[in-house]
Parts: structure tokens; C-alpha cells; sequence
């Protein structure tokens, strides 16, 4: 018996399955009852088997196995294989029908083997937000960063589709596995699960995707991350496996172990099981997919997309217009002057709004800058001269007393001390500052008031780039005050492009345009083209991340836009369909401990994971709204729009929109937390650049259309106005 999917034949044989393509195996499983058992001895032991029994049922082949576990407990598991469109969708039941009280939980899993290698260095993998390519750029800790272990799984809701997906660097055939369905439900909220043990859980029911290379070995745990490996007889392994584990599992992952000794290299690995009890049945579906695409990027981009409209959550319900007014007058109100220095605490804690700093920078998570354009535009064009007032404040106080001797701004200071804080000039905070105050010049400007302090200080700043620039078109990603290198990563280089063709636009030196193509050109080969999306933060090192993903998709937009060359738009395209799977679009229940988060009603969706393999995530995607509309503007791709309105209410569920879940002001949100153990961890505070970049979008929105919703935006072709 057999299934087609597309060039894919799916053939039922032997009690196992074969997935090829012009008659060469490409995927294979001869034992697909796999069953891990948790034995009284706290040993996870496998094995598997293949089906008893395979039938046609309707054009669905229904295929069925029992397994008797050492012990002999009974275990009867059902699965349904089925074309569905493009995709293979596998149905499993697992039901125990004996018990024995010698095991204690249970897993079952879907995999596919490749028969092309065992080699796990001969693929790259996709797992939205934990792991791209061969994680080369990720942290020590994250998946694939070791690639002699056995396991590779992470939770499914690390990530912000529940897929994996796995690409042979030698002939492109991928395959891909997701959830079926986004109907995941909360575990036991009765106990902890802190060590490297497996925990019987009847209500869990979300898994863990990845790939493995097993031994037949049962592979136990210490709480300090020592492996003790039991060897396993009558267990049998074919090599490299895409896996669908339930439930889930956390490991195998490097860790930095725990207490005054440690294992030469610690492991942390934590198992979910169901319990071995008779009657209990677990119930899962699992879609799998097959490709053959030209690179990496091609594979991530095509099981993004073909995962994303199946599992989607729905838009949430918020009123764009009535939140940007109430964020505006919250900036208005906090925003305090001290001496000639004014603006907004560094940090509050919610929900009553507790300053706890008034430590401020220019750009990045301080957006004083931003926030002064912001409040001076709020006020002019709403009439309310104490928000123009303090925007001044403001944008005087950073343009009159941070410039140095050497032509950089200081971009860190703190209000109510008056004194500048011991940070290097950030090339980041560079580009979000002075665009900032480039952009309240030109508002100014155009409705006749001229502030030549402001223009002063950015063609100092854009001079002093100019100046620093690096023969292959780099920055540095930080300097000190006297313009040496403090920090000589190069992978802040896009942050001041879309600065420095503002700067030649304004002045009309050729200069700006030209340092700015060159940073174009580097980060296009460098960024693009090697995938080195990294070091987009100034609060963590050079690891894969969301923010440089961003600001390249910044830059390639404003180059494109310089000078038409399709490649910058290409460049764009890419760097916008990688930054898109760092965010949650699916969502799932989490736990909330704050009775005033919005997360008590709203769901998680819209939230972003900030680098590569972390859990959770915050709100920064909403700075993205204008550029992904933007983008479809100029493609015509209708799934850009259909994003822009994603971020444009979903990241906002984060908010306290109108203020009835009880923060002190109306528009509040919360920076972000840990979620994806669906337990609600973190920082339960607010800071600048959560508002600001929740209202810069939509106010380029409103500036070119008259609008602060995606759906009242015009369609590709139609006018602007």
C-alpha cells in the first residue's frame, strides 16, 4: 500500500515505511512503534517495533502495533496516514491496556530516518527561533553547538511554529515535521520539573521536535548533568532520525552544570511521560512534508510558509488608534526634567509603575531620542503644548550637552545624577538616536522651524562614521570617547546605513551615500548571504539573534529605496522571512502568576524570541509593522500584509490597552518574560523601547496613509493617498 505526495511515493512494506522520490530511498522507518518506558529504577529504556497490521481504510492507511514493555505492561498504538494537500498528516493513539506497577510513564514517537548518511554534520537544520543551519553563530548552550550527542529535542513551544525541518547539504531533499493542530493545553500546574529527570505528567500533551542518532543505550541523568549509559540488547538504531517525541523532551543540551565539581561537560536533560496506567491513551498528530530546495534559506522559507496559515492564531481585537493616543499621553506624563536634563525613567516596575532608574540612552532599550520626535510630533499635531514641550526638552538636552570633542555623541547618561555612564559609543545606539533626532529636524523643518543645533549634531555624528569607517565598509561595533575600537565585532555595521542615506539626503553630501552603500555592500555579503545575522544587541555577545535581522532589513530597504538595485530588495526579502520565525504566531496556554497582565486574558502570540534557543520572548516585532506592509508594497507579496496586521494587533495582546487589567496607566505593557515551559517567568517591568517602537511604526503609518490599521491600508498599486 502506498500514499503520494506530490514527487513523494510513501510506501507501507514489511511493517515499516519508505518515503522515495524517482524510485531512490530518501526516508525510511521499519520499526515505528517506538515506546520509551520510565522504569521504576528511574531508567528511560526504548525500543521498537514494527506494525502488526497495515490496512486501507477510505484512501487512509491505518496501521497498528502492540508492545510489551520488559516489565510487561501492554501498550496498543494506532496510527492514521493520510494525504492532506501537500502534506502527510500521521494520527497517533497509543492506549495502555496493561500495566505494570515496575513502569511508571511512557513516551511514543514519529520519525523518519535518512538513508542518505548518519553523518548529522551533513544537514542543516530549521527550528523557528532555536536553530539555523548548524547554529554556528549561536551560543555555547544552544542546540547543535555539540554534534556528538545523541538526542537534539527541544520543546515545541520554544519555538514560534512547532516544526522542525532538515535539509541535506548534498542533494537540498528536506523533510519537515509540525504539530498538526495548535491545541496544545496547560501540564499539572501541581509540581516542578528543575532536574534532569523524567516526569510523569498525564497532562501534558505538547511534544518536542528534533533530530536524533541513538545508540541502544538508555541514557540516565544526575541533577549535576553526569550521563550514566545502560546498554540496551534488544534496541536497534538506523542512524540520523527526524523525531516527533510525546511528550516532550528538553536535551540533550549543553549546560553549565551545578555545585563546586562538575562533569567535564554537563548535560541538561529533562523527559516528560505520560503515565503507565491502564486505560490512559495519549492522542497526537503530527504533518510532514517533503521538499528539495537550492539552499538553507529556500528550505526555512518554505516550511515556514506552508506551516504558518495551519496554525496561525487568530488576530487580536484592538483598537490601534485608541492605543497609540493612550501610549502617547502615558510618554507624556512620566517624562520628567531635571535641571536641562529630561525623560523617561530607564525602568518601572509594573503593574504600578515603580521608577526604578533614571538611567538613559539614546537608542536601544533607553529610546530617549526616539521618544523625544515621538512626544514633539504627539504635540504639534494634537496641540498639546506640554508633550511638544517636553519632546524639546528632550531632544535639546541630547543634542546641547552629549556631543564630544571627537565629533561622537556620549550615548549613556543618567538624568537625575547628571553624570554620563562608563559605556563605549555603540554604533547601535549610534543609528536609533541620531535618526531619531534627524527625523524631528526634518519634521521641524517642514513646517518651518529650524533647530540648527539638531542638524549640527547629526552631521557630526554622520562625519565622525564617515571617518571610522573600515576599509571593507564595517564598523566597529563600539568605540570609546576617543574613537579607538572598544569592541571589535563588525556586526553592528547595519544599524547607521539607513542614518547615514538620511544624512545624505538632508545635506546632499555624496560622502553619507557612498559609506553607506560600501556598509551595504558588506552587510549584504556578510549578514545575507552568509547568514550571519548576529551581535544586534548591545546587551549580549555575537550570538544569532532577532535585532540584527531587523536592522539588516532596515538597511536593505532604505539602500533599495537609495538607489533601486534589486539586490537590496532581495537582501530585504531575505532578511525579513528570517526575522519572521523568531515570533510566535502560533499560541498556547501559559500559566500567569501577575493578577494584572494582560496574559491573563490575551494569549502569548505576537511575542518574539529575542537570540537563538531562548524561551520566550518579548514585544519588539511591533517595530516592524510599517516595513513588512512596506515590503508588500513593493513585492506584491500578499504574505508580508498578512504578517504586518499580525504584528500590528497581536504583539499589542501585551498590552494594558485601555486599562482594565489594572496597570496604573492606560498602554502599559510589559517587556517580555519566559513562556515557553508555559509558566510565565521574568522582568516584570517596563522599559522605554517596549512604547517606542509601539508607536514609531504606526506613526509612519498614519504620516503616509491617514491610517493606523493594516486593513484600511491601500492594496499594492493603489495610491497612497
Amino acid at each position: 500500500m502506498e500514499l503520494h505526495i506530490g514527487e513523494y511515493t510513501v510506501l507501507f512494506e514489511g511493517g515499516g515505511v519508505t518515503v522515495s522520490k524517482a524510485g531512490k530511498t530518501l526516508y525510511f522507518n521499519r520499526r515505528p512503534v517506538y515506546v520509551s518506558v520510565k522504569t521504576y529504577g528511574a531508567i528511560n529504556e526504548f525500543r521498537d517495533e514494527p506494525y502488526g497490521a497495515v490496512r486501507e481504510e477510505n484512501g487512509v492507511i491505518v496501521a497498528e502495533g502492540g508492545f510489551v514493555t520488559k516489565n510487561g505492561s501492554v501498550l496498543f498504538v494506532r496510527d492514521r496516514y493520510e494525504q492532506a494537500g501537500t502534506l502527510l498528516k500521521i494520527a497517533r493513539s497509543a492506549e495502555v491496556r496493561r500495566a505494570s506497577p515496575d513502569d511508571l510513564g511512557f513516551q511514543t514517537k514519529l520519525s523518519f530516518y535518512q538513508a542518505e548518511t548518519d553523518d548529522l554534520r551533513a544537514f542543516d537544520y530549521f527550528s523557528p527561533g532555536q536553530w539555523y543551519r548548524q547554529n554556528e553563530y549561536a551560543a555555547d548552550y544552544a542546540l547543535g553547538k555539540n554534534m556528538e550527542l545523541q538526542y537534539y529535542w527541544r520543546k515545541e513551544t520554544y519555538s514560534g511554529l512547532p516544526l522542525f525541518a532538515m535539509r541535506s547539504r548534498e542533494t537540498g531533499e528536506a523533510i519537515a515535521m509540525s504539530r498538526w493542530a495548535a491545541d496544545a493545553a496547560l501540564p499539572s500546574l501541581d509540581r516542578t520539573t528543575t532536574e534532569n529527570y523524567a516526569y510523569v505528567d498525564a497532562r501534558m500533551n505538547v511534544g518536542s521536535f528534533g533530530v536524533s542518532r541513538a545508540k541502544p543505550e538508555a541514557l540516565t541523568y544526575t541533577y549535576y548533568g553526569h550521563m550514566i549509559a545502560t546498554p540496551l540488547p534488544d534496541a536497534q538504531c538506523d542512524g540520523v532520525s527526524i523525531d516527533y517525541i510525546f511528550p516532550a523532551v528538553n536535551g540533550q543540551m549543553p549546560d553549565k552544570g551545578v555545585g563546586p565539581f562538575c562533569t567535564d561537560q554537563p548535560i541538561r536533560c529533562v523527559t516528560w511521560v505520560h503515565p503507565m496506567r491502564e486505560g490512559f491513551a495519549q492522542h497526537y498528530a503530527a504533518a510532514v512534508s517533503f521538499g528539495r530546495d537550492a539552499d538553507f534559506y529556500a528550505m526555512m522559507r518554505r516550511t515556514w510558509r506552508e506551516t504558518y496559515p495551519r496554525l496561525r492564531d487568530r488576530l487580536f481585537g484592538v483598537d490601534n488608534e485608541l492605543l497609540y493616543h493612550n501610549i502617547m499621553k502615558f510618554l507624556k506624563t512620566i517624562t520628567r526634567r531635571f535641571g536641562t536634563a529630561a525623560g523617561t525613567p530607564f525602568v518601572a516596575q509594573l503593574p504600578d509603575f515603580d521608577p526604578n532608574s533614571f538611567s538613559a540612552e539614546i537608542g536601544f532599550v533607553g529610546q530617549q531620542a526616539g521618544i523625544g520626535y515621538q512626544l514633539l510630533r504627539y504635540g504639534v499635531l494634537e496641540q498639546d503644548e506640554e508633550a511638544a514641550a517636553k519632546g524639546l526638552a528632550i531632544l535639546d538636552y541630547w543634542t546641547g550637552e552629549t556631543m564630544t570633542e571627537t565629533g561622537c555623541p556620549k550615548v549613556w547618561t543618567h538624568l537625575s545624577t547628571h553624570q554620563f555612564e562608563p559605556q563605549p559609543q555603540w554604533v547601535r545606539q549610534i543609528g536609533d538616536g541620531l535618526e531619531a533626532i534627524h527625523d524631528a529636524y526634518v519634521f521641524e523643518q517642514k513646517r518651518g522651524v529650524d533647530h540648527p543645533a539638531w542638524r549640527d549634531y547629526c552631521v557630526k555624528t554622520a562625519d565622525w562614521l564617515a571617518g571610522h569607517q573600515n576599509a571593507d565598509g564595517s564598523f566597529y561595533r563600539s568605540y570609546y570617547d576617543d574613537g579607538s575600537v572598544c569592541m571589535d565585532s563588525k556586526a553592528s555595521t547595519p544599524c547607521v546605513i539607513r542614518f547615514l542615506l538620511q544624512m545624505a539626503a538632508l545635506t546632499g553630501n555624496g560622502a553619507y551615500r557612498e559609506s553607506a552603500l560600501r556598509a551595504g555592500a558588506w552587510s549584504y555579503e556578510r549578514m545575507y548571504q552568509g547568514f550571519e545575522y548576529r551581535g544586534g544587541t548591545c546587551d549580549q555577545s555575537d550570538v544569532l539573534d532577532k535585532e540584527s535581522g531587523i536592522y539588516c532589513l532596515f538597511a536593505f530597504l532604505a539602500l533599495y529605496e537609495a538607489d533601486g538595485d534589486s539586490r537590496w530588495l532581495e537582501a530585504a526579502r531575505g532578511a525579513a522571512d528570517y526575522v519572521e520565525t523568531f515570533t510566535f504566531v502560533w499560541s498556547f496556554p501559559v500559566d500567569m502568576p501577575y493578577p494584572n497582565h494582560p496574559f491573563r486574558r490575551n494569549h502569548i502570540s505576537g511575542q518574539s524570541n529575542v537570540t537563538v534557543g531562548m524561551g520566550g520572548g518579548d514585544v519588539y516585532m511591533a517595530a516592524c509593522v510599517y516595513v513588512y506592509y512596506k515590503l508588500y508594497r513593493l513585492t506584491g507579496d500578499e504574505h508580508y500584509r498578512d504578517f504586518a496586521e499580525f504584528l500590528n494587533r497581536n504583539v499589542k495582546q501585551a498590552n494594558d490597552v485601555d486599562g482594565s487589567c489594572g496597570y496604573r496607566y492606560p498602554g502599559l505593557v510589559n517587556e517580555g518574560g519566559s513562556f515557553s515551559e508555559q509558566r510565565y517567568t521574568g522582568r516584570y517591568h517596563w522599559l522605554p523601547w517596549c512604547s517606542f517602537v509601539e508607536v514609531d511604526p504606526v506613526s509612519r503609518l498614519y504620516d503616509e496613509f491617514g491610517t493606523y490599521e493594516i486593513p484600511d491600508l491601500p492594496l499594492r498599486g493603489e495610491p497612497a493617498n
